[in-house]
């Protein structure tokens, strides 16, 4: 079947899903496979469930019309994407990428646009070959914007996100240690993340939004057609930060008519994320005070610098995404808090490579300048050179030893990659996303 003739049948049924345990009457499954699972094996069940068709790539065992065989579900899918977001000539799309904040950068900048335009964006971090497809198909046909997210751990990726994603705008948050294993190094991750860039470059109009204080984001962007900027001395918009106890608060200076931001986010290390989104809809036209009142009103979740009340303590929960650069900042936030009786507790980062040891003992050193109450190391990346401080090998045997502890007054932060599952020590807040990418 033509990528044509399938978007007629999504036109007539446009809601499409790749988990039969999500599926409602009238989608479209897509029958994806992976090394653990294989959704041809569920095409019958979804089409008992109430799913309209069914797209596979194995030929059934029993014919029926709603069952349509495709060469590969995965390109089907990506292909179906890329024509629908070709129905929408003349709409912005943003996309975001970069090591760390691009989550939350999509969250605020999705909150400053929405108050303003019908806005279409990636949910929870549906971020990688399977959610921006997702994302991509569940853009309403009146949208005015999409905010769509990119994430990668490997080269070429975001180039392929581009060829049926077509952003007309970008951001790099930030390039950073992450994903070594698969980039090899950090100027393998700029090359990596810079590939939404060489995509600009080919737009007429393209245009990219770069924190000025970063140099390599003015090296990696020339060649754009519009370049904006932002950042604390120099750009369309600049602020810095005023205050951190516990929320970060900001100072204007330039681009706005107001004079301040009191946030609800927590850490330093977000006032590129504010002021990104502050210079995008100013760019757009969106009033200053719808934009102040977005950001201010602008709640993290998900386990992102989520802070948490916990009878007299408070604890950051920061356990979404953990790499070399995020930790640096988020533990030395931590250690520049006023408050004492601070308990840091910290899972390990994941797709370091070679770099892993290396870069897990300069994480302990960096520890070993502060002050702490408590230190908590947990995970195979900390076990050679957690001493002498507490370590366990999972955030289940950390979770055992946190619930036997009598904290007063504490203040504590978890952080982690998230596939170490830091969340489990506060269990109320566990969530989970499918689809992503850190």
């Amino acid at each position: 079947m033509t990528t044509e003739a399938l978007y007629d049948i999504y036109l007539k049924h446009p809601s499409v899903q790749t988990d039969t345990r999500l599926l409602k009457k009238g989608d479209i499954f897509f029958a994806l496979k992976g090394p653990n699972f294989n959704g041809n094996l569920f095409a019958v069940k979804a089409l008992d469930a109430g799913a309209a068709y069914c797209v596979i790539d194995e030929s059934p065992d029993t014919p029926d019309e709603r069952l349509i065989l495709v060469q590969d579900v995965l390109d089907s899918l990506q292909q179906l994407a890329g024509y629908h977001r070709r129905q929408f000539r003349d709409v912005p799309f943003i996309a975001i990428t970069g090591s760390n904040g691009k989550t939350t950068t999509k969250e605020l900048v999705n909150a400053v646009l929405s108050s303003y335009y019908r806005v279409s964006t990636t949910k929870g971090n549906l971020n990688n070959h399977i959610g921006i497809p997702l994302t991509l198909l569940a853009v309403p046909r009146d949208a005015e914007m999409a905010v769509i997210e990119m994430g990668a751990n490997h080269l070429r990726e975001i180039e392929g996100y581009c060829r049926y994603t077509q952003p007309t705008h970008g951001i790099i948050t930030n390039c950073g240690k992450a994903h070594l294993e698969g980039f090899g190094s950090e100027e393998g991750v700029r090359k990596g993340k810079g590939e939404l860039f060489d995509f600009l470059r080919t737009v007429e109009n393209g245009t990219a939004f770069i924190f000025s204080d970063y140099p390599y984001l003015a090296d990696m962007s020339r060649g754009i057609s519009r370049v904006i900027r932002y950042g604390t001395r120099a750009g369309e918009v600049t602020g810095t930060v005023s205050g951190n106890e516990p929320f970060l608060e900001i100072s204007m200076h330039g681009g706005v008519p107001f004079s301040s931001l009191h946030t609800q986010l927590v850490g330093e290390y977000n006032l590129p994320n504010v002021l990104c989104a502050i210079c995008i809809g100013m760019h757009f036209g969106v009033p200053a005070e719808k934009i102040r009142e977005a950001i201010e009103g602008y709640r993290p979740s998900n386990s992102r610098s989520q802070l948490v009340n916990w009878g007299s303590n408070e604890v950051i929960l920061d356990a979404y995404n953990a790499n070399p650069s995020s930790m640096k900042a988020a533990i030395e936030n931590f250690a520049g808090l006023r408050e004492e009786n601070k308990v840091l507790i910290l899972g390990s980062m994941m797709e370091l490579g070679p770099s892993s040891a290396a870069e897990h003992a300069e994480l302990v050193h960096l520890i070993s300048r502060y002050h702490w109450k408590q230190v908590v190391l947990v995970g195979e990346g900390f076990s050679a050179v957690a001493a002498p401080y507490l370590y366990f090998n999972t955030s289940a045997e950390a979770a055992e030893w946190f619930r036997q502890q009598h904290f007063d007054g504490a203040h504590i932060l978890i952080k982690g990659s998230r596939s170490m599952k830091m969340e489990k020590l506060l269990p109320d807040l566990i969530t989970n996303d499918v689809g992503q990418t850190e």
